[in-house]
């Protein structure tokens, strides 16, 4: 609520006063421009009324105790002067200069001071510029009287107002209107007709104020009691926020050393599994060689019963030829006793001489002889025969009952290392049922983490907005659009995006989004308008 109040000495100086109501005017002007643009919540143009009444307010508080110039056509006060010396000041400013002087529909002075007034607006360097002026009284001076605005304290003060203008985005056209002529035509279309005489307007205002105070000091004292409230809700909103995101931090911390021993043991189980495959493998290697082995015992087999089988021939003939030799040593003995008894007899007939009977028993003695010699020499080389036959069956036999005893114990190690393999293979089909499962584990709780940071970025983006909001950037720092990185100019105006405070070109920032500190659709960069939007697909809620 503005309250006007008038020392003595400003209504003894006529011009102090006047200083004080154009102050009053300005203020007024600009605040209700500010309110107004800020609820129509669109780009302003030339025709919207509250701009236009700042604008010729603007003029007045310009044209305050501005010395008037002889000319051939007579005196004429320009604000045109003063204005011109911003480009000397500040050479960004130039740009401006050069456009005004180049627009072909301007004639006289006052126009072009029109006409710069507008493109300092849309440019929003409006309050840089008149700072920049205000500051050089050496050069004002040259233009204004002494008592002037723009050389008190007044102009200052409206300096510092015209920063709030800075949030407000205008496109005015300025080539197709007639600048030179246009005086209050615009003030027409306002209620207050009044306003161009500065005293009666700031009496009549003074007298509405008066009437008002009381109500609009009742109004103050709710919207105190009112703001005090929601104050302490937002600190309380706050203390929640924060011991949420305590909470969420927590969670995170937890779900974190979660995440590393379920990683952990992933790892050892893998360890585990690759443990079992090469004992599977050696188990599989240790069968086939035995398998080999066995097969290689089957056909030693085969082979020794081959010779048993040719062994058994061999003793067969070797039995049958033993009694071939007891037959014939049965005959020679047969034959020995006929022959002696023949002998004998002839002995004893005395029909042969002694000679022939020496000469018969050595021919007996020769036969025995032959006959027990041939004899005695087969059977003793069937004999030899037969014995070294015998040992090498025993050996042999020996060796396959010692490899038959070893086959028997192989082949019960393969049957315990086939329950080992079953039971590996169980446990290995247990193994992957379990790393299955904590693979599903994983998947959950990286989904609920991937929830849990994007809550986590909520409360830090609402305890940000709780704390003051984001870092607004001035208009002053920033020459080049963020995202497209082109040049501002006039035709290519600066906008700021109402989430990250950066500042950018209209196609670049031509999005509409409501966020936390506004639930009215407000202007955001492309950057911040993909973010929100995915952020809002993957937390409906």
């Amino acid at each position: 609520m503005l309250m006007f109040s008038f020392c003595p000495a400003a209504l003894r100086d006529p011009m102090a006063m006047e200083r004080a109501n154009l102050l009053n005017m300005a203020k007024l002007s600009i605040k209700g421009l500010i309110e107004s643009a800020l609820s129509f919540g669109r780009t302003l143009d030339s025709d919207y009324p509250p701009l236009q009444q700042f604008f010729v307010v603007m003029e007045h508080c310009l044209k305050h105790g501005l010395r008037v110039k002889k000319s051939f056509l007579g005196f004429n006060k320009s604000l045109w002067g003063p204005l011109e010396l911003v480009e000397k000041l500040c050479p960004e400013a130039a740009e401006i200069s050069a456009s005004v002087r180049d627009l072909p529909g301007l004639k006289t002075p006052l126009g072009r001071a029109r006409a710069w007034l507008r493109l300092a607006l849309m440019q929003k360097r409006l309050a840089d510029y008149l700072r920049l002026l205000i500051t050089r009284k050496d050069l004002l001076s040259d233009f204004y009287e002494n008592s002037a605005l723009m050389l008190e304290e007044e102009g200052a003060v409206i300096v510092g107002l015209l920063v709030g203008l800075n949030v407000i985005d205008a496109n005015l056209c300025v080539k197709g209107e007639d600048l030179d002529s246009q005086v209050a035509a615009a003030l027409k279309q306002n209620s207050d007709s009044s306003i161009l005489d500065q005293k009666n307007y700031v009496e009549e205002l003074n007298r509405q104020l008066k009437d008002t105070y009381k109500q609009s000091r009742q109004g103050l004292d709710e919207m105190y009691n009112e703001a005090r409230r929601q104050l302490k809700e937002e600190c309380q909103l706050r203390q929640d926020v924060e011991n949420e995101l305590v909470v969420q931090v927590s969670m995170k911390q937890e779900m974190e050393l979660a995440m590393k021993l379920l990683e952990k043991d992933i790892h050892e189980k893998q360890d585990t599994l690759i443990g079992l495959r090469q004992q599977l493998d050696e188990v599989k290697a240790i069968n086939v060689e035995m398998y080999q082995k066995m097969q290689s015992s089957d056909e030693e087999m085969k082979k020794k019963n081959d010779v048993i089988s040719r062994l058994e021939e061999k003793t067969n003939q070797i039995t049958a030829t033993m009694k071939q030799l007891e037959q014939s040593f049965v005959l020679a003995e047969v034959c020995s006793l006929v022959l002696l008894l023949f002998l004998y007899k002839s002995l004893c007939s005395n029909m042969f001489s002694r000679l022939s009977i020496y000469h018969l028993y050595s021919c007996y003695c020769c036969c025995m002889e032959i006959l027990g010699g041939s004899c005695s020499q087969q059977l003793e080389t069937d004999l030899k025969i037969e014995r070294e036959w015998r040992q090498t069956l025993q050996s042999d036999l020996d060796r396959e009952r010692e490899t038959v005893a070893q086959l028997s114990t192989e082949a019960l190690q393969i049957i315990g290392l086939k329950k080992e393999f079953h039971r590996l293979q169980d446990e290995n089909i247990q193994l992957k049922t379990i790393c299955e499962d904590q693979e599903q584990a994983l998947e959950e709780l990286g989904s609920k983490l991937s929830e849990s940071k994007l809550k986590i970025e909520d409360i830090k983006e609402a305890n940000k907005a709780l704390q003051g909001g984001q870092v607004w950037l001035k208009d002053k720092e920033a020459s080049h659009c963020k995202l497209c990185e082109k040049e501002f100019s006039i035709s290519r105006r600066k906008h700021h995006c109402r989430n990250c405070g950066e500042i950018f070109c209209n196609s670049c920032s031509d999005n509409e989004l409501p966020l936390p500190a506004s639930p009215k659709p407000v202007r955001v960069c492309d950057t911040c308008h993909a973010l929100l939007l995915q952020r809002c697909s993957s937390n409906p809620t």
